[in-house]
């Protein structure tokens, strides 16, 4: 086997391996019950499967503009990511639609009481 070989079965293997990420990440966003599970498939899942994928590209592309631009793109994704899964989770919780029970630690229940007084 030759090196462009093995690097086309690399590519091959890590695009197969992100694709089935950011596919158990919409199958998690259509079968978990509640909004933390949801966010976390929506999250966790996606964001790595991108990167796998965004390594893939950049190995089959081969040249340096294209892997800097997949580069932003990585670092975009995981700079929003967290941040848009935080900020869902906290209004999810002030709307009422987590189950308040389930939580192991509730960090928020002081300042929402305060809020509604």
């Amino acid at each position: 086997m030759t090196g462009d070989q093995m690097i086309d079965l690399a590519v091959l293997i890590l695009i197969l391996i992100g694709a089935l990420l950011c596919l158990s990440a919409a199958v998690g966003l259509l079968r978990f019950r509640d909004v933390p599970s949801r966010l976390h498939a929506a999250t966790k899942p996606q964001v790595l499967g991108l990167l796998l994928i965004c390594i893939a590209i950049a190995l089959s592309a081969r040249s340096i503009p294209a892997t800097a631009m997949l580069a932003a793109i990585v670092v975009v994704q995981f700079a929003t990511a967290p941040l848009s899964a935080h900020m869902v989770g906290r209004q999810a919780y002030r709307n009422g639609t987590i189950d308040e029970e389930s939580l192991l630690v509730d960090e928020l229940k002081n300042a929402k009481e305060t809020a509604s007084e």
